[in-house]
Parts: structure tokens; sequence; C-alpha cells
């Protein structure tokens, strides 16, 4: 799975997994089933209340082209770069420089969605989100965002696996940690690697904050380890108390 990396304007290094093309057309298709029903359900309610007249089907027609042609700019725009389809399958559009994506942004990737998905019928799209590095299309690249997965995974790998086996006897230090959520476990993992990858004040920090919050969270007043030693233990009696 392809992974970016993005450096805040704080200088912190976020990772993301970009979203595969399979997830970015069904969200497409569920989009185009959200506006397909609601210009039924529009349509019907028209023909309810005002009739079959020239005036009432010039207005409704109108009413029906806006939300076919933009309901994904403001669905993005109004809702943090998430529409129902990518809502749905847990994808989001992000700026790849960090901070908000701007209106321009959001425009940018609508007008070039003719080109990408309705002219080519979706073969643009899907042949640049495949080759590219970032799996950008072409109002992707002019907009630089990029689309990626809002729940990450818990990744494991081999060390992770040799490590679980030679604690077969560890005793775990503190009980607490039972009480952590695997999302809680995921973010001391993630926030604990950046630190080790991207040494810097802001990551320092970032530690810091975190140790004293999950503190916080399992009520554990006094800790004689260093930040990182606490967390690290944190995880580690985590991963013995949930298996």
């Amino acid at each position: 799975m392809k992974n970016i990396e993005i450096i805040t304007s704080q200088n912190v290094t976020l990772q993301y997994e970009l979203a595969p093309l399979r997830d970015r057309v069904l969200a497409f298709l569920l989009d185009t089933i959200c506006v397909v029903i609601s210009m039924l359900i529009l349509s019907a309610l028209f023909s309810v209340v005002l009739g079959n007249s020239g005036v009432a089907a010039y207005i409704l027609m109108f009413l029906l082209i806006c939300i076919f042609s933009l309901y994904s700019l403001a669905f993005e725009f109004f809702n943090k770069g998430r529409s129902i389809g990518k809502m749905a399958m847990k994808i989001q559009v992000i700026k790849l420089v960090g901070g908000q994506a701007t209106f321009s942004d959001y425009a940018a990737r609508w007008v070039f969605r003719l080109i990408d998905i309705y002219f080519s019928l979706g073969g643009i799209a899907s042949i640049l989100i495949i080759s590219s590095t970032k799996a950008q299309r072409i109002g992707d690249l002019i907009a630089h965002t990029a689309v990626v997965k809002t729940v990450p995974k818990m990744n494991i790998n081999l060390d992770d696996l040799l490590s679980i086996h030679k604690t077969n006897k560890y005793v775990p230090k503190y009980q607490q940690a039972k009480k952590l959520q695997e999302r809680d476990a995921l973010l001391i993992k993630t926030t604990l690697e950046r630190y080790r990858r991207f040494r810097n004040n802001s990551h320092d920090e970032a530690i810091e904050l975190l140790s004293q919050r999950v503190r916080e969270i399992l009520a554990i007043d006094h800790v004689a380890e260093e930040h990182t030693v606490f967390l690290q233990t944190i995880l580690q009696d985590y991963v013995i108390l949930s298996r």
C-alpha cells in the first residue's frame, strides 16, 4: 500500500496511507447513487407541489443541473474534503503541503473531473491513480492534493511478532494499559515512530504532551521514566494485556 509523508507548518511529519483506486471508485459510485436519489426525490416533490407547468419544469431543470454538477464541490468544501461516498469509504482529500485545502483547491479538482472522469469515462483518472507515486489524478496534481485513508491500519512487522514472542514471561508494569483502545495504541505507536525518525522540537513536544495525556487517561500519578520509555512501556503492556 502506498504511503505519503506530509510536513506541517509546525514541522511535524505526518504519514498517511493513500486511498487505493478501488476505494475511490466505490466512493464515486456511492456519490452517484446519492445524486440520483436526490434528483428523483426533488423531481417527485416538484411534480406534487408545482405540477408540470413550464415554469416549474425550468426551475426543476436548473436545480437538477446544480445538484449534479456542484455536489462534489459543495461536499468537499463544506465537509473538509469528504463527500458522502468518501465518508462511507473512510477516505478524504488533503493538502500535500499541510494545512486545510482551500476552496480554490477543491474547485481545481472539481473542474478537472470533466477530463479525469466524465470525458474519459474514468480512464485517465484510473491510469494516473495507479501509476503516480502519490495516486493523483490531474485535478489532484493541479490542486496539490491527495486522497488518503482516514483510518490507518495497525502495521505489524516481523520485529513486532518476534518481540511478542520474547515477552511471554513479561510482567506488565501498568495494568491500567488494558483500558486503552486500539486507536490509542496506534496513536502511541505512530507518535513514537515519528519521534525516532524525525527528531526535532515539535516531535519532542508531541511526545511530552502525549505522555501527559496518557497518564491522565489511565490515572497514573507519577512516572519515573522518560516520556519515550513510559510510552513504549504502556504500548508493550497494552499488547500483552490485550492478547
